[in-house]
């Protein structure tokens, strides 16, 4: 799920997405029955084939880049 939502072209849509999919693992991090387990799992299965058409859609209607995705990281 985190490498598909990384191919949002908008930058807040790749961000949500990254920290959502993050969030939503830690939450979960601690859960032990199957039967949840098996019902998390086929839930991501159905939210990773949303990021994937989601990515395609935006693809198809790409904008330019915003400011904070052209700046160049400062040398160090």
């Amino acid at each position: 799920m985190l490498r598909e939502s990384k191919h949002f072209s908008a930058y807040n849509y790749r961000t949500y997405a990254v920290r959502r999919i993050r969030d939503a693992f830690r939450e979960n991090k601690n859960v032990k029955d199957p039967v949840e387990i098996q019902a998390l799992v086929n839930k991501a299965k159905r939210d990773l084939e949303i990021i994937r058409r989601q990515v395609h859609i935006g693809q198809l209607y790409s904008t330019d880049k915003l400011i904070i995705e052209t700046q160049e990281k400062p040398r160090t």
